[in-house]
């Protein structure tokens, strides 16, 4: 196997639904961070093997390979669109790490776009026997069918709700981890902590969700979404939102050859499946499979990374570890940023690029996604700078 390197990473500032990116088409500010990435490592977009990019709600094609053209990356480097739902660009980031490892190619782009500000809606064909079942809206939907026979618009929500009553979970620790969640975001948002590895976009030049001022009172004024009863609230569930991240990533023959500096090795990958009606248990399940294949204790990790896309994936880290959670999501997550489907995979690894470089070590990121799965990612920070000052070393070293 191959050496897999990620060189540097570049996101889009995350945008709320109808915020500062939802009159730009996916592609087209998906296509800006790429350009820029590009030009920051002085790599030639030539050199690419290929680019892998999520994309779970846009308007269908290969949206990877539209951004790629968009981009000015020559029509003879390929491009795929990766859809696992939320966690399509973490998914995008192992294929290209697999790519590499197997020694088919040696630099890639992987990350994800979306924007829910122009989600289209769609609609059943008269022939398919879900346009009866949806006949109040007249076969039209903006979610699709993630499990058989599962047509409903808030399922994922539902997922969310039975796992917190399965775990007997309270309202009050939900609480917890959202304001928990926005005041680390917002210190890291004055800290500037972010700052190299995002970049504005038309007058888009901030993280629109984060909230400094959250508090408890707030937090007691927020209805349950799914009726009297639930647990869920617009807060300890995170947003849908708009955006872009990508990681280039390189082989190691490749890092010598353009003189580059890595920021983390990608040591291993892994995907599983969990069932799809509690799909929040996806990143705890799929990060718990990666590390016992690596024979890594969660106490062997300086940092980790997990999408909060509700409040509930928290605790059950935090049930499961309570070690480990100085080391977790220390500059917010999902609740406080938002979650833009199928960027948050890449957004989780420039997360990680943070936090190793304040505590060097191994970190790892993980990610539910709708429909009952997950994919998790294990890496280790390069502090020493690149290759050719023979400085890296392999894991266990």
């Amino acid at each position: 196997m191959q050496r897999v390197f990620l060189i540097t990473a570049l996101r889009t500032p995350i945008a709320l639904r109808r915020g500062g990116l939802s009159h730009i088409r996916p592609e087209v500010f998906a296509a800006s961070i790429v350009r820029e990435l590009l030009h920051r490592t002085n790599i030639p977009a030539a050199s690419l093997d290929g680019v892998f990019a999520g994309n779970a709600v846009g308007t269908g094609g290969n949206i990877a390979r539209l951004m790629s053209l968009l981009t000015g990356i020559p029509s003879s480097v390929p491009a795929v669109t990766i859809d696992m739902q939320c966690a399509s660009a973490a998914a995008s980031i192992s294929l290209a790490f697999a790519k590499i490892a197997a020694g088919q190619g040696d630099c890639y782009l992987a990350g994800g776009m979306e924007s829910v500000s122009l989600q289209p809606a769609r609609t059943y064909a008269a022939g398919d026997p879900r346009r009866a079942q949806l006949a109040a809206t007249g076969g039209t939907y903006y979610t699709a069918e993630l499990a058989p026979g599962d047509l409903r618009q808030d399922a994922m929500l539902w997922g969310a709700e039975r796992v917190m009553e399965q775990e007997h979970v309270t309202r009050a620790k939900l609480d917890r981890w959202v304001l928990e969640s926005h005041h680390r975001a917002a210190a890291a948002a004055k800290a500037g902590v972010f700052r190299e590895w995002m970049l504005p976009i038309e007058g888009c030049t901030r993280d629109e969700g984060i909230k400094p001022r959250m508090d408890q009172r707030l937090l007691d004024r927020l209805p349950p979404v799914l009726g009297a009863g639930t647990l869920l609230t617009a807060a300890n569930a995170c947003r849908t939102n708009d955006g872009a991240a990508f990681v280039l990533l390189a082989s190691e023959r490749f890092v010598r050859e353009y003189h580059l500096a890595p920021a983390l090795e990608i040591l291993a990958t892994a995907a599983a499946g969990v069932n799809p009606e509690e799909s929040p248990r996806g990143a705890m399940a799929t990060a718990e499979k990666l590390l016992t294949q690596q024979h890594v204790a969660w106490t062997d990790l300086a940092a980790i990374e997990f999408n909060e896309a509700f409040a509930v994936i928290d605790v059950l880290l935090e049930r499961a570890h309570p070690e480990v959670m100085a080391r977790y999501n220390v500059h917010g997550g999902a609740l406080a940023y938002g979650h833009p489907y199928g960027a948050s995979g890449a957004i989780l690894a420039i997360q990680l690029l943070a936090a190793l470089r304040e505590h060097p070590g191994l970190g790892l990121l993980s990610i539910a996604g709708a429909g009952g799965l997950g994919e998790a990612v294990l890496v280790r920070s390069c502090p020493y700078g690149s290759l050719s000052e023979g400085a890296v070393t392999r894991m266990g070293d």
